[in-house]
């Protein structure tokens, strides 16, 4: 450039042709701000409804595509050993959506008072969602708490929707569970009526008639069933009028969802679902029960147990 030139060049228009200059290099250098999807599209959920139809608030992990709801659990009152519990060291109940193939799947925990797990596990079942465990966590605790585990696949709505009923009934307070003043030295019921009801024989001793069915599977290489422990067992004490049953029912995995919903339209409290073992092949699930009321109608109703789990592919016992 000139002297000249250099002299007409005003100082405003050199601002300006800098301001281009910086305009044309940040364009070639900086691609365009890209519009980030909502965190609802990033997870494939609706996160928004979510939230609503579930009544509680939840939080994505981004990384894994999950969206987690929580209801701690600070109206328990919980002391464990002296310990005042807080949700963080381990009582709050969640559910954990996540998108699949298909559909949505959700996974859960829901902390419950003892009087509270069948109420709520009747609601879960109604509402189309699977109860996969029931355990403690804890000894020592005051008041009693369980711990029941749930999932489910289908259609969002339908599963945040069954989540926020059982969110809701863990809110409600239950009756009380049914009572019974029975000691089995004066036990008095029929076993035959029992035993025609189940279409099994039983054994009657210390006033208790029990009955055992083995659930043969292979551990170890070795085949095991009833006299290994491995099988579902009654025990019945009381009167014809007023009795008491408990036990336990070995499922197969896909067996357990119809159990559950068998007992639990009977009016059978269930009281724990667990493993006993590990390695067995085929898996096997171990459900315990228990229930107050007439023998007849006891044995009744552990019947339409035993059918559920028939139809479902498991036991087939002969009437």
């Amino acid at each position: 450039m000139s002297a000249k030139n250099l002299r007409e060049f005003r100082p405003a228009a050199l601002a300006g042709f800098l301001v281009v200059l910086a305009s044309v290099d940040a364009g070639a250098q900086t691609p365009p701000t890209a519009v980030k999807p909502p965190i609802e599209a990033a997870a494939g959920l609706d996160t928004a409804l979510i939230e609503r139809l579930t009544g509680a608030k939840g939080a994505l992990d981004a990384s894994e595509g999950v969206f987690k709801v929580s209801v701690p659990r600070t109206d328990l009152g919980l002391e464990v050993a002296g310990v005042r519990m807080v949700p963080r060291l381990g009582i709050t109940s969640w559910a954990a959506f996540k998108k699949t193939k298909d559909g949505v799947m959700v996974m859960g925990d829901l902390v419950l008072r003892a009087e509270q797990v069948n109420p709520v596990m009747s609601v879960a079942l109604d509402d189309g969602l699977e109860v996969t465990a029931l355990h403690n966590h804890f000894l020592w605790d005051t008041p009693r708490v369980m711990f029941m585990h749930i999932g489910g696949h289908g259609p969002l709505e339908r599963l945040a929707g069954a989540v926020g009923q059982v969110f809701r009934a863990m809110s409600e307070k239950p009756g009380a569970p049914p009572q019974a003043s029975i000691d089995p030295a004066k036990t008095s019921l029929d076993p035959k009526r029992i035993e025609q009801v189940l279409g099994l024989k039983g054994d009657l001793k210390d006033g208790v008639l029990r009955f055992s069915l083995g659930k043969p599977v292979r551990m170890h290489g070795e085949e095991v069933g009833n006299a290994m422990g491995v099988n579902t067992w009654a025990a019945f004490a009381g009167s014809d009028g007023e009795a008491v049953v408990d036990g336990d029912f070995a499922m197969f995995e896909g067996e357990l969802q119809a159990v559950l919903k068998a007992l639990r339209k009977a009016g059978i409290d269930v009281l724990a679902i667990h493993n006993h073992m590990t390695g067995e092949l085929p898996r096997v699930v171990f459900l315990h029960y228990w229930g107050i009321g007439p023998a007849a109608q006891l044995a009744r109703r552990l019947r339409s147990a035993l059918d559920a789990q028939a139809a479902a592919g498991g036991l087939h016992v002969q009437r």
